[in-house]
């Protein structure tokens, strides 16, 4: 049986005047129709979609096109627009006002001016696993691959009008939070609670949804959550992404049901990967943390898409799956087109133009 999947889009509230962020969400929330599962997120500039489960990835991307018409529409009635984008490309943003949400302040006053840049934006995706111990060792086995997926997915070159030098700054500024980043590798799940128990004790936890793991057993579902990934600009890039997830999992699940929790990667070693496929994206070479080498980064997703090519053959995904990433490694990553907009004019102004009307294209 093929997992349903569920998916969370991220984008940030902006005003189509200054093209600075705008912390108007709650305008946007309130103009959005009843029928949309559109809430709040930590700060007052971003919004977050939720789609109804599915298998279908056509069905999905259906869903998330019309959501994001809808929400913009929404946006455009209060006068604003919404973007597609992994951080605010300008705006004064630090610190961003919160959302009013008791536990939004207590998170406040624990992490402190780890909130200056939590402004930020990604794609989340749930498929179904059989219960949390299943979760733990499917992100055993996703560890090696989690940097294609920032590779593919960088969206956020640009922060509050400078250039970073980084396709995905948002997995930069994500990574200084305690218990963020990919998940360590878990021999037992019963090193997993320990783990749990000893964060909690330390006070990096406020509570199991602040384990903020790439990959991570989802606090209320019985689902593996994976939010690795820049909210990408556009709906076939989710798409692409998502079918590559969903195949990384049924290709874990098989294997751990046959006994194996995964390759146990150094986790100094990820977290280079990690920096290196946030830096370049797909324009450079990326770290084989199987190998210990650089390949260039399309040859990276090629061996993704390799690995997985079984479940997606098995989910009907294979043929459109295929397309999306011919397509998005000809042309690259939302980064890529924020850097050839701004290389026109060298105005940021021009990107935040191009990233509204592709939010919705």
């Amino acid at each position: 049986m093929v997992p349903l999947i569920g998916i969370e889009e991220e984008y940030l509230v902006v005003d189509p005047h200054t093209r600075h962020v705008a912390p108007r969400a709650a305008d946007v929330l309130a103009a959005a129709t009843d029928v949309l599962d559109v809430v709040h997120e930590i700060t007052r500039f971003q919004v977050e979609a939720r789609t109804a489960p599915s298998a279908d990835l056509t069905e999905l991307g259906a869903q998330l096109r019309a959501t994001r018409k809808e929400v913009a529409g929404a946006a455009r009635s209060c006068g604003l627009a919404v973007v597609a984008s992994g951080i605010p490309v300008l705006g004064n943003v630090m610190p961003p006002p919160l959302s009013d949400d008791v536990r939004y302040e207590q998170g406040r006053v624990l992490y402190r001016a780890l909130h200056d840049e939590i402004s930020i934006c990604a794609l989340h995706v749930h498929i179904d696993v059989p219960d949390e111990e299943h979760a733990v060792y499917v992100g055993n086995h996703l560890r090696p691959w989690l940097p294609t997926l920032i590779a593919l997915a960088a969206n956020s070159p640009f922060f509050v009008g400078r250039d970073t030098g980084y396709a995905s700054w948002r997995v930069i500024s994500w990574g200084r939070w305690p218990v963020s980043g990919a998940p360590p590798y878990f021999p037992t799940f019963a090193d997993y609670e320990l783990a749990l128990r000893a964060l909690s004790e330390s006070g990096a936890l406020m509570d199991p949804k602040t384990v903020f793991w790439d990959a991570r057993p989802s606090p209320k579902l019985p689902t593996v959550e994976v939010r690795v990934a820049d909210v990408p600009l556009d709906v076939s890039d989710s798409l692409t992404i998502i079918g590559l997830i969903r195949a990384l999992v049924v290709t874990a699940l098989a294997e751990v049901r046959r006994g194996d929790r995964g390759l146990p990667i150094p986790s100094e070693v990820l977290r280079a990967a990690y920096w290196r496929a946030a830096r370049d994206g797909l324009q450079g070479d990326s770290l084989d943390v199987r190998a210990g080498t650089l390949v260039p980064a399309p040859v990276m997703a090629g061996r993704l898409f390799e690995h997985v090519r079984p479940a997606m053959a098995e989910a009907g995904d294979l043929a459109y799956v295929q397309e999306g990433l011919d397509r998005l490694l000809r042309r690259g990553s939302g980064a890529t087109r924020q850097r050839r907009v701004h290389a026109r004019g060298h105005d940021l102004a021009e990107v935040v133009d191009d990233l509204i009307e592709a939010t919705v294209a």
